[in-house]
């Protein structure tokens, strides 16, 4: 819990104590196997998670291939974006990639929060608009930057994610084949 209200408190310096204990007693802890699967299409969302420890890749399927959109890791905030913001069915999957330890509040519990605490609305809007920066550029990055160029910059942006992610689910979340990605890596390396 230590982590998450440090999140929270790296967005809103100074929260009521009387925030933090409810934020408390709304959020549990979940320590997880991996590839256990959060959400599956069809499942609405209805939980936001907090990644203590572990590694989080939400991907779809598309012509029955796995397309990897996003990988979340300590520190990070995971939901299926439209799936919860609009209660709606989800069209992706979110599976942990490793063993993981996650603080989780339901829609239900944060959108209480919200109204109880009109303070804690500006953690709210502060993550999605952060959020949504990184979408854009990724969407950006896909538009325009050669393959060579997007793993560049994921070196340069998340070196641990390099590390972590198998190759495949890289290559899928650059646009890539497999083999494709074992060469780029390849050149860095020489």
């Amino acid at each position: 819990m230590l982590v998450l209200l440090q999140a929270v408190r790296a967005v809103l310096p100074h929260p009521s104590p009387a925030l933090e204990a409810a934020l408390g007693a709304s959020v549990r802890r979940e320590e997880l196997p991996a590839r256990h699967l959060l959400l599956q299409p069809g499942q609405v969302a209805r939980q936001l998670h907090f990644v203590e420890r572990g590694l989080v890749r939400g991907y779809a399927l598309h012509a029955g291939q796995e397309v990897s959109s996003w990988f979340m890791q300590e520190g990070d905030f995971v939901i299926s974006i439209v799936s919860f913001f609009t209660q709606q069915p989800a069209t992706e999957y979110l599976e942990l990639l490793e063993p993981s330890v996650l603080h989780t509040i339901s829609h239900a519990q944060l959108q209480a929060l919200y109204h109880a605490f009109p303070e804690f609305n500006l953690v709210g809007r502060v993550l999605t608009e952060r959020y949504y920066v990184q979408s854009e550029q990724r969407a950006y990055q896909l538009r325009t930057l050669p393959a060579a160029a997007r793993y560049a910059q994921l070196v340069q942006q998340a070196p641990s994610l390099v590390q972590r992610v198998p190759l495949k689910h890289l290559a899928s979340h650059l646009g890539i084949a497999p083999e494709t990605l074992s060469r780029l890596r390849a050149r860095r390396e020489a």
